[in-house]
């Protein structure tokens, strides 16, 4: 295989299964050179063992020194500090990370999450009593996938319902792939202003909520975070906590859907919810644009020499399908027993909310499979419309009945 840069591979033969030179990739070249938009050229890492090296690796950085792999639309660094995402900490390393990640990560316990489980579990119930009174046929997209993540983390800020669309219609327009510029900087600050406004108004009015809970903390050094640092908090977790749940929240239901036999499993055995659900993160992926990192300094991953300063991009997708990390890996299977994957990435950065999304997608899937035991696709697999426009992959709607 030559090693000219070539493009990110996105082209996908059938809509549930990453790009097929996936599979050329990591038996050929599994750090390959990548061509990015914006003309630059970087490195791509397939594999799932050179995946976590590098995800673990003090050569390689987190900070964001290349603006973008997904669009040729690029930000200058005073238009990324205006923006309000900015201080945004999934875009640093230790020991600037570690301060932030210290702070959040007593928000995000098993223990404190089951607090809000009944509030999940209400609001996934009230989400398949309105798709029952309404009747078949319904889009399991606008009816369940998108609303039930999007209702959950404003339970979790302490957001006023009234707000949860806006920050919705912000998050959309941030996530399509051909937008401007203009369009860009926003939905970016017109974010912003929203989480600015609800910050200001937990300073007047706490509450126990998330926020009123950052704005009362006292991270390392005994100095309370300011109004810019718990906007870009609040930001980050809008975009991670709503984007990719609904994204997986669909697609998981796809695929249990297109593979009958594992959704009657499903059904008949209520257990099984907990395994399959890592499953679905593991055999699915809605971040087709994988994971940006720059080398930090002169290392070697994969047996290939990357000089500092080189963007790289980690391709979790095509890590979650190694054969030499998972047996049959693109073989869907409920009852396949757990195992690590990277769904929620590795190492300081592995995902600070996976545990939310985990309780959400259990308590989701099993209460549809509970409720809906017939539930099945009301158009072929094939004519289920797919939304390759935009970061995060995923179904643009399921039309179902029953």
């Amino acid at each position: 295989m030559t090693d000219s840069p070539r493009p990110l591979p996105l082209t996908r033969r059938r809509p549930l299964d990453p790009p097929s030179e996936y599979a050329r990739l990591r038996a050929e070249c599994p750090v390959s050179r990548l061509r990015l938009p914006d003309g630059n050229a970087g490195w791509l890492v397939t594999r799932f063992a050179d995946v976590t090296e590098a995800l673990v690796s003090p050569a390689v950085s987190a900070r964001r020194q290349f603006q973008t792999t997904v669009s040729s639309v690029t930000l200058t660094p005073a238009e990324w500090a205006a923006s309000g995402f900015g201080t945004a900490f999934i875009g640093m390393d230790p020991p600037e990370h570690t301060r932030y990640r210290r702070l959040l990560t007593g928000e995000f316990t098993v223990r404190r999450l089951k607090v809000l489980a009944p509030r999940i579990e209400a609001i996934v119930g009230e989400r398949l009593d309105a798709m029952a009174a309404a009747g078949p046929p319904a889009d399991l997209v606008r009816d369940f996938a998108t609303p039930v993540p999007s209702l959950v983390i404003g339970e979790l800020l302490g957001m006023p319902a009234a707000d949860v669309e806006r920050f919705r219609r912000h998050a959309d327009v941030m996530q399509r792939l051909e937008r401007t510029k203009e369009e860009l900087l926003a939905a970016m600050t017109g974010m912003a202003d929203c989480m600015r406004a609800l910050v200001r108004e937990k300073r007047r009015n706490p509450d126990d909520r998330l926020i009123s809970r950052l704005v009362r903390a006292e991270p390392d050094g005994g100095v309370p975070l300011s109004d810019d640092e718990l906007v870009a908090i609040g930001n980050l977790l809008v975009i991670a906590g709503y984007a990719t749940t609904a994204g997986m929240l669909g697609m998981g239901a796809l695929a249990l859907l297109t593979h009958r036999g594992e959704w009657e499993r499903l059904c008949d055995r209520p257990g099984l919810v907990e395994g399959g659900v890592e499953e679905i993160l593991r055999y699915l992926s809605v971040a087709p644009f994988g994971l940006p990192r720059t080398a930090r300094e002169d290392t070697e991953i994969g047996g290939r020499r990357i000089r500092a300063g080189d963007p790289i991009v980690l391709s979790i997708e095509s890590a979650n399908r190694d054969p030499e990390r998972f047996e049959a890996p693109d073989v869907f299977d409920v009852t396949r027993q757990p195992g690590r994957h990277v769904a929620f990435a590795y190492g300081v950065h592995q995902c600070l909310g996976q545990q939310l999304a985990r309780m959400e997608l259990r308590i989701a899937f099993g209460a549809l499979v509970r409720r809906f035991p017939g539930l099945r696709l009301a158009v072929p697999a094939e004519e289920v419309p797919m939304r390759s426009d935009m970061q995060i992959y995923g179904a643009r709607a399921i039309p179902v009945t029953w």
